[in-house]
């Protein structure tokens, strides 16, 4: 890394913002005077306020001092880094094509990418980066510039992406009008949040007896009399971080509506869904005694429920709440089961209770043999760790028989109850003979 005079920023050695545009002109001139081209790279971490909200700032300096290393060790030796704000790095790449650029930029992206230690936590960064070069006659602040909207591309896609300018660029409206849309979803979820917009409904799982093994919370958000679909606000919630405030709203009213079911005389467990941004977060187990203590609901009405590929995370921290939740006495049940990436050895080690099988495994039932044998093996082995296994998105009575004879222990899908509203369900649950 070549050495310059202006003065280092003192966690990374590389220049501050302060510095930035006098070095980028002199890099500039003698690349030009020299005849070589000139690109750079824009690194934003992601989700970074998460890790400085965990670990605090000694942590969150840990981790620019380790991707200040990674990018010294990886970038050429011609190379000028620069840290741009808390989170941001710029490389100015003198003598490098666009080509050899985005292939730097991958190699960083996959050494961010393993794991790191920090604080007895496993962590795995990620960062948005961006890439352009000095187009002929082209300023200097429009290489920023266009370096800044590729990596701030590669944020809006979710993150942990690499995008090259130019690739950005020719999204032309239809990118902007995507980040209007999301924005306006994010105003919209603020607003729910303040008015009382959002809402909870509830679909039933039930035992092949008709017992009522437990109700699903599903959330619903209105605004201006619009419904907004859970599967444009929630992605949006989860990127912009207020899936955590939506989650502890969850926490608050699921636990509330259980405390109601007793009171009207039907006890029945609440299930109600956990993000990743709440079971890494250190807050989520005193949002979850909280929300316990207000609603002085027993625990086990309880459900909290994890997507398999969560629940099988490799985080300390994911693994200590969820052992502490369930010494609270809550259940845990792990849905979307069967199609992750995880072992089933780990299963013995999950304080899980349920296992909720993904519906790709209903859906074809009873034709496909695999998929039934799959089922009944996953239904059998779920019996012998203690747990309950529930099959979701059943439609049809050949579904349902069929998981009857592999000895799913109970159902949930529209064949039996669609989602419903607090009045509606407990209007239908006084209608119903089998408590």
């Amino acid at each position: 890394m070549s050495s310059h005079p202006f003065a280092p920023d003192p966690i990374t050695g590389f220049s501050g913002r302060g510095e930035s545009l006098p070095l980028a002109r002199r890099v500039m001139r003698e690349t030009a005077a020299r005849g070589l081209p000139l690109a750079l790279l824009w690194l934003d971490l992601d989700r970074f306020h998460k890790v400085n909200a965990s670990f605090g700032h000694r942590g969150g300096d840990r981790i620019i001092a380790h991707v200040a290393a990674l990018i010294r060790a990886l970038a050429p030796a011609t190379a000028h880094c620069l840290r741009m704000g808390s989170d941001e790095f710029v490389v100015l790449l003198p003598g490098t094509r666009l080509g050899a650029a985005r292939a730097l930029g991958l190699r960083l992206a996959q050494a961010l990418e393993q794991p790191l230690a920090l604080d007895g936590m496993t962590i795995h960064p990620t960062a948005s980066i961006g890439v352009a070069r000095l187009r002929r006659g082209e300023r200097l602040h429009a290489l920023f510039e266009r370096g800044d909207r590729a990596m701030l591309e590669a944020k809006r896609q979710g993150g942990n992406r690499l995008v090259v300018s130019g690739s950005e660029a020719r999204r032309g409206d239809h990118g902007v009008q995507l980040a209007r849309e999301a924005l306006a979803v994010e105003s919209d979820l603020h607003l729910a949040l303040e008015t009382g917009g959002l809402s909870l409904d509830f679909q039933p799982v039930l035992g092949f007896d008709g017992r009522i093994e437990a109700v699903e919370g599903l959330m619903r958000c209105r605004v201006h009399d619009r419904q907004l679909a859970p599967d444009r606000f929630i992605p949006v919630a989860e990127k912009t971080g207020l899936i955590v405030r939506l989650g502890e709203w969850s926490l608050l009213q699921g636990t509330r509506f259980a405390a109601r079911l007793c009171r009207e005389g039907r006890p029945t467990k609440v299930a109600i869904n956990v993000s990743r941004a709440q079971l890494t977060s250190p807050a989520f187990l005193p949002a979850l005694h909280g929300a316990l203590l207000c609603a002085d609901v027993a625990p086990a009405l309880i459900e909290l429920e994890l997507t398999e590929s969560l629940a099988m995370e490799d985080s300390a921290l994911v693994q200590h709440n969820l052992r502490r939740a369930r010494e609270t006495g809550v259940g845990l049940a792990i849905d979307d089961f069967g199609t992750g990436y995880s072992s089933l050895s780990c299963l013995k080690d999950l304080p899980a209770t349920k296992l909720k099988l993904d519906r790709a495994f209903v859906q074809v039932l009873p034709d496909d043999r695999r998929a039934y044998a799959v089922v009944r093996a996953l239904a059998r082995l779920a019996r012998e760790l203690g747990m309950v296994t529930v099959a979701e998105g059943v439609e049809t009575e050949e579904q349902l028989a069929a998981l009857r004879d592999a000895e799913v222990d109970a159902i949930q899908g529209f064949i039996r109850a669609r989602p419903m509203n607090e009045e509606a369900l407990l209007a239908w649950l006084a209608q119903r003979k089998t408590p």
